[in-house]
C-alpha cells in the first residue's frame, strides 16, 4: 500500500508573508533546506508527495487566481528541478468562517485517498498550523509539526527540514526472539545506532567476539542468550549465529543502496580474510586450521560452524581464511575481519540496488 507525505506549502515549503498571500513573484521565499532535504527525501524514501494548501477567498476579488497561480508554477517548476515532485496538488478555496469539509482540516479534499490503496496509518501530515495536526487526526496519519511549540499529539516538532529526513529515514534495526527446546535467544541490531553492546551467551569468549563484531562493525547490538550450557556450548553457540544472521537479513530490508561485497586485516603474528557479499544466496567456504581443542570456554570446532550459520540464515556468501600461531589471536582476527567486511557490506552509499537483477 502506497503512503503518503501531506505536506502543507505557506510556512513549510515557502516562507509565509505578513498578509498570508503569496500573490506576487517577489514574496516567494523558499524555507531553508527545503531542495535539500526534501528532495533527498522524495528521491531516497518511498512516499507519494502530495501538496494541501488553504488559499482563503482564492478566486475573489481579494485574491484573483492570476496573483496566485504565476508564484505558485514558478514553486512548482523550481522544485521539480530539485526531483520535488507532487502527485496532486490539492487548493480549498474558501474562507474559515464557511466551515467547508474541503478546508483543513477536514477531510473533504482527500475522498480518494480515504477510500484507495493508501497506507495512512504510515502516511504522514507536515504543516506549521495546528489545523494541519488535527487534519492528519482525522486523516488517520501522523503529524509532524513544522513549528517549535504546541501540539503534543505530533510525533515530530521541527523547522528543519534535515530533522525531519532525519526523522522520516527507514530504520534498519531488528530483533529476533529465537526459541528451541535447546535455547531461548534473542538479538537486537541497529544497523546504524550506537556501538553499545549489551552481549550475554553465557560463553565468556563468544562475548568478547561478540563484542568485536559489534565494535568493528560499528552496530548497536544486544544478545541474550539462555541455552542448554549443562550440556555444553553447541546449541548455544550454533542458535546465537542463526538468530544473529535472521536479525541482519531483518534489518538490512531490501538492501537499497548497501555496499554490498566487502577484509583483510593483520592481528600479531596472524591474519584473517573474509570476503562476504549479502546477495541473498547462502555459501560458505572456511579455511582455518585450529591446534587447540578450547579457546577459553568454547570449543574452537564450533568457530566454522558459527559462521556457517550465520551465512545461511543471512544469506551470504562467506569466504573465510586465517593463519597464524596464536590461537586466540587467530579467531579474534576471524570476528574483526568479519565485522570489518560486514560494516563495508551494508554501508548505505545511495538508493540503487546493488545488482544489475532487480532484487538481492
Amino acid at each position: 500500500m502506497k503512503k503518503l507525505l501531506i505536506i502543507d506549502r505557506d510556512g513549510t515549503l515557502i516562507k509565509e508573508p505578513a498578509d498570508y498571500q503569496i500573490d506576487a513573484f517577489e514574496k516567494l521565499e523558499f524555507v531553508p533546506g527545503v531542495f535539500t532535504w526534501l528532495g533527498r527525501i522524495a528521491r531516497e524514501f518511498d512516499y507519494e508527495l502530495i501538496m494541501a494548501t488553504n488559499q482563503d477567498g482564492l478566486g475573489t476579488d481579494s485574491f484573483p487566481e492570476e496573483t496566485f497561480y504565476g508564484p505558485q508554477k514558478l514553486l512548482l517548476k523550481t522544485l521539480e528541478g530539485e526531483g520535488i515532485v507532487f502527485s496532486d496538488i490539492l487548493v480549498d478555496r474558501s474562507f474559515d468562517q464557511e466551515q467547508l469539509p474541503t478546508r483543513k482540516p477536514g477531510t473533504g479534499m482527500f475522498g480518494k485517498y480515504l477510500s484507495g490503496d493508501y497506507n495512512l496509518a504510515e502516511s504522514y501530515v507536515i504543516g506549521d498550523r495546528i489545523t494541519d495536526v488535527q487534519l492528519a487526526r482525522n486523516l488517520g496519519a501522523q503529524a509532524i509539526f513544522f513549528n517549535n511549540e504546541g501540539s503534543e499529539s505530533a510525533v515530530l516538532r521541527s523547522t528543519s527540514w534535515e530533522e525531519i529526513y532525519q526523522f522520516l529515514k527507514p530504520k534498519r534495526q531488528a530483533t529476533v526472539n529465537r526459541k528451541t527446546s535447546e535455547t531461548d535467544i534473542i538479538v537486537s541490531v541497529d544497523l546504524d545506532g550506537p556501538t553499545d553492546e549489551k552481549i550475554d551467551t553465557g560463553i565468556g569468549f563468544l562475548n568478547h567476539m561478540l563484542e568485536q563484531i559489534a565494535r568493528h562493525a560499528g552496530i548497536g547490538l544486544s544478545v541474550s542468550c539462555q541455552g542448554d550450557l549443562h550440556i555444553d556450548e553447541h546449541h548455544s553457540a550454533e542458535d546465537v549465529a542463526i538468530t544473529l544472521g535472521l536479525a541482519l537479513k531483518q534489518a538490512l530490508g531490501n538492501k537499497a543502496g548497501i555496499g554490498r561485497y566487502g577484509f583483510a586485516l593483520p592481528m600479531d603474528d596472524c591474519q584473517a580474510k573474509v570476503l562476504l557479499d549479502l546477495g541473498g544466496r547462502p555459501y560458505f567456504i572456511w579455511k582455518a586450521k585450529f591446534k587447540r581443542e578450547k579457546i577459553g570456554d568454547m570449543a574452537t570446532e564450533l568457530l566454522p560452524h558459527f559462521f556457517r550459520s550465520i551465512a545461511d540464515s543471512l544469506g551470504a556468501n562467506l569466504h573465510i581464511r586465517a593463519k597464524g600461531d596464536n590461537e586466540h589471536h587467530k579467531a579474534e582476527a576471524i570476528f574483526k575481519a568479519f565485522a570489518r567486511a560486514l560494516r563495508q557490506a551494508i554501508r548505505q552509499e545511495g538508493t540503487e540496488l546493488p545488482t544489475t537483477k532487480g532484487v538481492i
